[in-house]
């Protein structure tokens, strides 16, 4: 597979005044303002209300497919394309146009364990929530933290390696994978003290703590809360800068807009075709998107409560305090990067490295944003090494 270029890193996907938008949806013809002009407190006739419902048939359709070309137009624009960056903008204005839907049903939480866990799940309940971890493996402990829209599955095939000398236990955040959906606070400081209430709940003392895209900001508001916990941290394309921030979630920190917009996105997942476009864009070698793959991220997407905790993560992704916070942190740091990383490009990797005062970074060739993927075997040498060399006094 050819190599891509290298990627700019598109952030500023503002959005433009609504009447650059509104004037080419075509949505709101005179048979629909006229049907619409015409509904009564006292009663809606069926003529208005079959002409209604088109019409928001209609805008959520236009909603989804503005979303879906928001997202490709930022895919776009990271091969600098001034033309993607405004139809991204364009796009999202689009999207926000929805707002004349009725939104009938807003993103609800679920503080109850999910249905459907498998039988071997393990659960500890910390302040009303249960969380879902898993524990394997004898020594130092190691604590495992997903990414964003993700699940301590994704550490599956680091797991075994690390075991060998570890204790190694497997976290899935408050709102994601098996652990429970509850309203409630999902910055990353509010589910770093879960991590640690959940270490307590286990008899762990200290850790090392390795973190996965915005599980990263996890991973280091952990050593911020509590730094004589944390040993050391490795970090693969940490997500936790202010101008990583994808401007959709910038946009649904609105009231209503928010639950719009990620009520439109979430339900179009379940199209295996839009959740291979989307995920592709975390691969460099694309064929990894495989179908069941796919299959995996469908049945996560359906659990119940998923879309109301991750409006509420995006609502919290601010990170400047947390870097206030990091410049008296001089403990080892290990950052893993995809050299062609589209979600986290690697010009985020050598700011931290600069940023952190004891921080080494490591490059992997042809691989994009999952290292422990796609540069499964070095990655895991590369981590299992530097865990190692703690027992050495390095």
């Amino acid at each position: 597979m050819p190599a891509r270029s290298a990627a700019r890193h598109v952030t500023d996907v503002d959005v433009l005044e609504l009447a650059v938008a509104a004037s080419s949806l075509g949505l709101l013809d005179d048979e629909l303002r006229a049907a619409l002009a015409l509904s009564a407190p006292d009663g809606v006739p069926p003529p208005v209300a079959a002409a209604y419902t088109r019409f928001a048939m209609s805008s959520l359709r236009a909603s989804q497919s503005a979303l879906d070309l928001a997202i490709a137009a930022q895919r776009a624009a990271l091969a600098s394309s001034r033309f993607a960056v405004a139809a991204a903008r364009i796009a999202l204005v689009y999207a926000s146009f929805g707002l004349a839907l009725p939104l009938a049903a807003a993103p609800r939480f679920h503080a109850d364990r999910l249905p459907g866990a498998p039988a071997d799940a393990t659960f500890v309940e910390v302040e009303g929530v249960h969380v879902c971890y898993h524990d394997a493996g004898a020594g130092p402990a190691v604590v495992l933290i997903h990414g964003f829209g993700s699940s301590s599955e994704c550490w599956r095939h680091v797991v075994p390696a690390l075991a060998a000398g570890h204790r190694v236990i497997a976290v899935d955040l408050k709102g994601f994978g098996w652990s429970s959906r509850p309203a409630g606070d999902y910055s990353p400081a509010a589910q770093a003290e879960l991590v640690h209430r959940t270490l307590d709940a286990l008899g762990v003392d200290d850790v090392a703590v390795v973190g996965h895209s915005w599980g990263s900001s996890v991973a280091l508001e952990m050593a911020v809360q509590r730094p004589s916990r944390v040993r050391r941290i490795a970090l693969y394309a940490a997500h936790c800068y202010d101008d990583q921030v994808p401007a959709i979630f910038r946009l649904a920190e609105k009231p209503l807009l928010g639950e719009l917009l990620f009520a439109l996105y979430y339900p179009a997942a379940d199209e295996s075709t839009a959740i291979q476009r989307r995920a592709a864009f975390a691969y460099f070698d694309e064929s990894l998107v495989t179908p069941e793959r796919v299959a995996k991220v469908e049945a996560e997407l359906r659990r119940p409560g998923t879309i109301a905790a991750a409006l509420a993560s995006a609502r919290r992704h601010h990170f400047h305090a947390l870097h206030a916070a990091l410049r008296t942190f001089d403990r080892p740091v290990l950052l893993l990067w995809g050299e062609h990383d589209q979600v986290t490009p690697l010009q985020f990797g050598h700011r931290l490295a600069a940023e952190l005062a004891n921080a080494e970074l490591r490059v992997y060739p042809a691989c994009g944003h999952l290292p422990m993927v796609e540069a499964h075997e070095v990655s895991t040498r590369d981590l299992v090494a530097f865990l190692a060399a703690e027992s050495c006094g390095a």
